[in-house]
């Protein structure tokens, strides 16, 4: 028996020291223990990955769900599997299209119209590394997806947002702002060779300055805003990037990476800690590493760039011909939260399809 003892005694080690390792690099759970009964959170992307498990543990704590996906069929179904796991009836899915000017205006136009609050906004959607290609309104796909479509969604949930104060708005950005490059005078690609990283990275950058820019705007609303890296996480996002295509890749890196890669459940654990943490009440305009606070990259910190991307974004998705309010001044107080009796004996029945979502 005891020439079993070392190996055994090596491979027990090996595997604690592994599994050290990859809970201090995932960055575990979230420490907070609150529940958000009463509280509405709209969540962009949550049909699978990082979004879908947001959702699942934000409904175990009593939160009313809305899950906006671009695939209805597959959002419906993950709502389902949500609502018979956790056992809260108030998940639902609706149609929303961060490729499509006109779908992110109907889907904001669905919530305003439909629900009495919003207290959490997560824009967690997001497209990576993908082929070239425009959106419906003829932006980078990237920018357009990562960027401008949920920049365009905060704007129009803002005054709902404001109403429900405190409220929390939280950004899905990556590790890879940090060698972003904003390009002013081709946001889209148009006159340069594209480079999928580099309108990724150009992407990511944008998430955080729009994070920085929104607080500043916000300040005295009582409404928040952050942004978080989740850390490397197995989800489907990294489908165009090639990684485990060659058998070197798959069969001797796997491994390692594997030692890295959290799964989904804690990659949602940034996004849940940030939405209902006592810690994070009235911080806002900070970028977090998972779940630790972090300056984030130089040109993240570029005030003067994160105010010309603001102008630059709303020229493009059109706020300002549609006469969308100044958010750059907030009001003197945060508006009345009295609530909407109506509206409040509705508020636990499922919202009726709109028409055209």
């Amino acid at each position: 028996m005891s020439k079993y003892i070392l190996p055994v005694s090596v491979f027990g080690t090996v595997f604690g020291a592994a599994a050290l390792l990859k809970n201090h690099v995932t960055g575990g759970r979230c420490p907070s223990k609150a529940t958000i009964n009463g509280k509405t959170v709209v969540i962009t992307g949550a049909n699978t990955g990082i979004g879908k498990e947001t959702a699942r543990e934000l409904a175990k704590r009593g939160g009313r769900i809305i899950m906006g996906c671009r695939d209805l069929e597959k959002c419906e179904s993950a709502a389902k599997d949500i609502r018979g796991s956790t056992l809260n009836p108030n998940v639902y899915a609706c149609h929303l299209d961060l490729a499509s000017v006109k779908s992110i205006r109907e889907f904001a136009e669905r919530i305003k119209r439909e629900e009495r609050r919003v207290d959490v906004l997560i824009n967690n959607a997001g497209v990576m590394r993908c082929p070239p290609g425009k959106t419906e309104d003829g932006f980078d796909v990237q920018f357009g997806v990562n960027h401008l479509g949920h920049f365009l969604l905060t704007n129009l949930l803002l005054d709902k947002l404001k109403e429900s104060a405190p409220s929390r708005v939280i950004n899905l950005s990556s590790l890879a702002h940090i060698v972003g490059k904003i390009d002013f005078e081709d946001l889209n690609w148009e006159k340069r060779k594209f480079d999928t990283k580099q309108a990724y990275c150009q992407s990511k950058l944008a998430n955080v300055l729009f994070t920085r820019e929104l607080a500043k705007r916000l300040q005295g609303t009582g409404v928040t805003v952050n942004a978080a890296h989740p850390g490397v996480v197995a989800t489907e996002l990294g489908r165009h990037t090639g990684l485990h295509q060659s058998q070197f890749s798959s069969s001797v890196l796997s491994p390692f990476f594997s030692m890295l890669v959290k799964s989904p459940e804690l990659g949602a654990q940034p996004s849940v800690y940030l939405a209902v943490s006592e810690e994070m009440e009235g911080v806002t305009g900070r970028y977090y590493d998972v779940m630790n606070e972090k300056e984030p990259a130089a040109r993240a910190l570029d005030e003067e760039a994160a105010r010309r991307l603001w102008e630059a974004s709303s020229r493009l998705v059109g706020l300002e011909e549609k006469g969308q309010p100044d958010t750059s001044k907030p009001p003197a107080e945060v508006q009345s939260k009295a609530p909407q009796a109506a509206h409040e004996q509705g508020r636990g029945q499922r919202p009726a399809p709109a028409a055209g979502l």
